[in-house]
């Protein structure tokens, strides 16, 4: 099981990294980030796209924010605007920031039940096993999307948590 500690440690790793790759592929053309590399979601932008999209979701499971207006299958194509994905992505970091930093232990002990639509059933279990997927599909996709840069022949910055800069030397 995760701690409280565990959850804004990871936010702000989430929000490092979307810092990093985002920074990396804004040095693109939106030619390049729309190219078609063969990834799951094809291309960097409709991964970013299909993550906004997931946390999204994701969010609205945990607190009740507003959830995605589609789903799987249109949430790569969610985002087609590379400035408005951009400014989607560190607003709803901040929200994410702002949400890890007041969660107490026994939220995460409780218990979360949600309708999947993926496999169209209600799916039940205690939060921190969800929370702890959330941050792992992130990091799953951000995977993705440091391949798709290599590709693209750019060069993002350091990937591991453990040369993440401690919260005293990376702002809030």
């Amino acid at each position: 099981m995760i701690g409280v500690g565990y959850v804004p440690r990871m936010a702000l790793y989430n929000r490092w990294q979307n810092e990093n790759l985002y920074g990396t592929a804004d040095h693109l053309t939106d030619e390049e980030r729309q190219r078609e590399r063969g990834a799951f979601f094809g291309s960097i932008q409709k991964t970013l796209s299909h993550l906004m999209w997931a946390d999204r979701l994701w969010m609205s499971r945990f607190y009740g924010a507003q959830p995605p207006p589609a789903g799987i299958p249109e949430s790569a194509s969610l985002y087609p605007d590379w400035e408005r994905l951009k400014s989607q992505r560190v607003d709803f970091d901040a929200e994410i920031m702002r949400w890890a930093e007041g969660l107490s232990p026994n939220w995460l002990t409780a218990e979360l039940t949600y309708f999947s639509q993926s496999s169209a059933r209600d799916i039940s279990g205690p939060v921190w096993r969800f929370v702890s997927h959330f941050f792992n599909h992130q990091t799953h996709h951000r995977g993705q999307v440091h391949c798709l840069l290599t590709q693209a022949g750019a060069k993002p910055q350091d990937t591991d948590l453990t040369m993440m800069p401690s919260q005293g030397e990376y702002p809030n």
